[in-house]
């Protein structure tokens, strides 16, 4: 159990909200599509982990199904709070459209 370590920060929803950094630091001046394209990029690297340990746990070189199943549960928890983000997102795009000059 000593080898389970808890994350405290989680770098696509860290870097969205600016999480650790003062209001005037440079991670400010990046852009929403710039934050955006990073943490989709994190999201991806996510999944491509938990790809590569589910493959190693059939083939047989890794024989931690708990550490299998952790890698799986992160890239399932990062996708869906990117395919929340997506949706509010479209939501407020819809909303700005609705919107009469």
């Amino acid at each position: 159990m000593a080898d389970i370590k808890i994350h405290t920060n989680f770098k696509p929803l860290g870097a969205a909200l600016n999480v650790g950094k003062p209001a005037g630091s440079a991670g400010a001046s990046k852009g929403f599509g710039d934050v955006l394209k990073e943490s989709l990029n994190e999201v991806n690297k996510m999944q491509l982990d938990a790809d590569k340990s589910i493959e190693d746990l059939a083939t047989g070189r890794s024989k931690n199904i708990h550490e299998t199943m952790i890698s799986m549960s992160k890239a399932d928890i990062a996708f869906r709070m990117t395919m929340q983000v997506r949706n509010k997102v479209m939501e407020a795009y819809q909303e700005v459209m609705r919107m009469s000059v």
